[in-house]
């Protein structure tokens, strides 16, 4: 079992083993990473950590507000300029599943073409050759297009990831957020935190080709240690930091079970949720407009102003739960609706889709969200910390009506409920995308060795390791990017 304990000082400890890495490359045995970056050049390097979210989850697509806490893992990327050449040269210190070192090279003559080309093209390109690299290669493109910032030569990049892929905690929006912010320090370009943090989320929808919402790279970009941020998705509103009180702690358990985002059933609920949306908004009288340029319609709304979370579950349940179907065929729905006002899925008029529980569960996740929020804010008792369990159980729950559970998820939050308010640990959700990855709980702040029973009980129960997520560090903006030369 792996396990990852709080610690004060793992930013600046992880930082600095990060850039001693760096200074050994000349060094080292791999002749693919010791030629790499030239040496007695600047080389910038940023840092972005991961996340795990507390609640709101999918619902950030839809507007919710959603509470997120920046992990203690994090990735780093380290840029050089390359004035002898325009190729861009990425490595990356992780393997593949098949235990390949992850190189790639893209010429300047294609990286060329690439900055040329639409979007969704270069993402058609690389997908199956190049794939994990188009986590690196879309901010770049997404930085220069949206900027006009040229490149004198070639990029050499080197990638430094801590956060486990595949476990629903973003280790893309990490990459995506520590890239850009190398990238712009290099070419001298001053962004925002926020837009940072949309832009690479450009880079996720279109080069990577997943319809992610916004509050990974946002969370990555400008989450603070020991804080969950407090973002409304509409389309990005920070609305401050939540301070974890020092009663409580909160704990990720990876379920083993591969999330991505990427995967047909977060697109297809994501889908079914937008669907939901245009029935309502049809059903209230607003007036539909024809596809914009991304295909995607567009609404007058001047009620929700385009969020179902804007909805309240009162006036779903009393106006709008009977037209909205519990499940309509993709045909169905284009021609009697024309398309959904989401940029970045489209309705395949050969699947059926499930439209009730996906447009449910963005609505009463916001009332979830809001009412944690208060519960954080308020004073920490026995009772408070039983309805905040029960708010993630019910978010829970509402993953599963949406078909998003996994056995492995279910599992981990069945054992958080047996080991019972007495053991110290109170509510368990799966989180981000679902569909697997890892559990988020919360509980007393000594309750760390329950959380690790819970772990090794899941372990003996399915033979999956578990690696448990713990303690939290400053986003992106928290920390400086750094000059070194080698």
């Amino acid at each position: 079992m792996n396990i990852r304990k709080p610690s004060l000082s793992t930013t600046h400890d992880d930082f600095a083993q990060h850039l001693e890495r760096l200074r050994q490359l000349p060094t080292c045995n791999d002749p693919n990473l010791g030629t790499l970056f030239e040496q007695h050049l600047p080389i910038y390097v940023a840092r972005a950590p991961g996340r795990l979210d507390v609640m709101g989850g999918i619902g950030d697509y839809s507007g919710s507000l959603v509470l997120e806490m920046p992990a203690a893992e994090a990735s780093f990327a380290a840029v050089q300029e390359s004035l002898d050449s325009g190729d861009i040269r990425v490595a990356s210190l992780s393997q593949d599943e098949f235990g390949v070192p992850r190189l790639c090279t893209i010429s300047a003559t294609r990286f060329t073409r690439f900055l040329k080309s639409d979007l969704d093209a270069v993402c058609n390109e690389l997908r199956g050759t190049s794939e994990w690299a188009s986590y690196v290669l879309g901010p770049i493109l997404v930085l220069l297009k949206e900027t006009g910032a040229e490149l004198r030569g070639g990029l050499r990049i080197l990638i430094d990831s801590q956060v486990p892929e595949g476990k629903g905690v973003s280790s893309s929006a990490a990459i995506e957020v520590a890239t850009m912010r190398a990238v712009a320090a290099l070419l001298k370009i001053k962004l925002a935190g926020d837009e940072l943090a949309r832009l690479c989320q450009v880079a996720e929808n279109l080069v990577v080709g997943a319809p992610c919402g916004i509050m990974d790279q946002m969370t990555s970009a400008l989450g603070r240690e020991s804080a969950l941020l407090a973002i409304r998705c509409q389309p990005a509103v920070v609305e401050g930091v939540v301070q974890i009180p020092r009663e409580l702690a909160f704990w990720g358990i990876d379920s083993g079970i591969r999330h991505a985002v990427s995967g047909s059933d977060y697109s297809s609920v994501r889908c079914g949720a937008f669907m939901g949306y245009r029935i309502i908004a049809e059903s209230a009288g607003f007036v539909a407009k024809g596809a914009d340029a991304s295909d995607a319609w567009i609404v007058d709304d001047p009620q929700w102003h385009g969020y179902l979370a804007n909805i309240t579950p009162q006036e779903f349940h009393r106006e709008y739960a009977r037209t909205v179907p519990a499940q309509i065929s993709g045909r169905e729905f284009l021609d009697r609706y024309g398309g959904t006002t989401d940029p970045v899925t489209r309705v395949d008029p050969n699947r059926t889709y499930a439209v009730h529980h996906p447009t449910l569960h963005p609505i009463e996740e916001n009332s979830r969200s809001t009412r944690f929020r208060e519960l954080l804010q308020s004073e920490i008792s026995p009772s408070a910390m039983g309805e905040m369990g029960q708010l993630m159980a019910a978010s829970h729950a509402s993953y599963s009506a949406c078909g998003l559970r996994s056995e492995g998820t279910d599992l981990l939050v069945k054992l958080v409920r047996e080991a019972g308010p007495e053991s110290g640990i109170v509510g368990a959700k799966i989180t981000g995308g679902g569909s697997g990855g890892t559990v988020a709980i919360l509980g007393r702040a000594d309750a760390f060795p329950a959380v690790e029973r819970v772990a090794q009980q899941y372990t003996a129960a399915t033979g999956r390791a578990a690696y448990i997520f713990g303690g939290s560090s400053p986003g992106a903006y928290g920390t400086p990017v750094a000059e070194v030369i080698i």
